[in-house]
């Protein structure tokens, strides 16, 4: 683990480098693999959100930190192995046949936050790093005070047959070579989104590319696997919030300019909605009218609707616990019997 420095983002953001265990993407690569972790400045705050990316993405959002601050919350967010920041030499991007194998870089960012003086951390994960979030909360409870779901990867946005037909063929693909090409996200919501091509937002287009990052058997196979985890019922006991758009474009056929502007172009809403009886036991979902795949990358107003949602449900839920732990505290207290 390095010492802090400062980001690419600039000042007050600054990152380390996190060792993670290696291991097997299907192919040999000539550096070991590492996480990145990024905070919002020297924290400030006894609670802290820790931010986890999506598929062909990486930590970019540099208005997060102010927006959280501002609830009295401490931002960290990691760039997980084989991306953005993490990314080293001939390393295939985003490259994992086990999504549980980031448990390690989560839980070591965690540990840094509760060391930094965090008595909570909210974890919140967004498309990939939704499901993967969501996995980690349910095999790691006691690390998770709350879990917030930005348009979490919940399923393949196809057709139904096509949904069920791509469990088993990834499978056998997976078999023979994990890390075969099968498949390339469309390029139109990137695009949408970047400065280059008259999007409201600048970010490194190596690390989160107009054409995404080749899809990969063995990466498709362990979403799919944690994606049926989700599908069977988690029964998660930490409060979650679920955040997404109020609408999806229909699969299948390309955005309209519309449908970037305000949907989500690359998930399926209703299969986020689909699952939320079946995450936990406490489970709030908020739709946002205008919103686009990440939600915080959406136009102005859709984009405070949904930052307004997480620090108020994320405030109110962490005010919860104080009161519950001074009640508990006075009812322990022999001298007030």
């Amino acid at each position: 683990m390095t010492q802090w420095h400062e980001d690419v983002l600039g000042a007050p953001y600054q990152a380390r480098t996190l060792a993670v265990t290696p291991d097997d993407p299907g192919a040999a690569e000539s550096d070991p693999p590492v996480a990145t972790l990024v905070r919002h400045g020297a924290p400030r705050h006894r609670a802290a959100v820790l931010y986890v990316h999506g598929f062909s993405d990486y930590f970019l959002q540099a208005h997060l930190g102010r927006a959280f601050d501002s609830a009295g919350l401490d931002l960290y967010a990691v760039d997980l192995r084989r991306y953005g920041r993490s990314r080293r030499g001939d390393q295939m991007y985003g490259m994992v046949r086990d999504l549980a194998v980031y448990d390690e870089e989560i839980s070591a960012a965690i540990q840094v936050a509760r060391a930094e003086g965090h008595e909570r951390v909210v974890l919140l994960g967004h498309s990939t790093g939704g499901l993967i979030s969501t996995l980690f909360a349910a095999d790691h409870p006691d690390l998770v005070d709350l879990l917030v779901l930005n348009s979490p990867w919940y399923d393949i946005n196809d057709r139904a047959a096509l949904r069920l037909l791509s469990g088993p063929v990834v499978a056998a693909v997976n078999s023979r070579d994990a890390t075969r090409v099968v498949s390339r996200l469309g390029s139109d919501y990137t695009r949408s989104i970047h400065s280059d091509f008259g999007g409201p937002w600048d970010f490194s287009l190596e690390w989160k590319p107009p054409a995404g990052y080749p899809v990969r058997a063995g990466f498709v196979h362990a979403v799919r696997r944690g994606q049926r985890r989700v599908h069977r019922g988690l029964d998660l006991p930490m409060p979650v919030l679920m955040c997404t758009s109020s609408r999806s474009s229909a699969p299948g056929r390309r955005p309209t300019p519309e449908d970037l502007r305000g949907s989500d172009t690359v998930l399926n809403v209703r299969h986020m909605w689909r699952e939320v009886p079946g995450l936990g036991r406490d489970v709030t979902l908020r739709t946002v009218p205008g919103g686009i795949h990440d939600l915080a990358l959406s136009a102005a107003g859709p984009r405070t609707d949904y930052l307004d949602a997480v620090t108020t449900w994320t405030s109110q839920r962490l005010a919860a616990f104080e009161a519950d732990a001074a009640s508990r505290s006075t009812s322990a207290d022999p001298a007030l019997d």
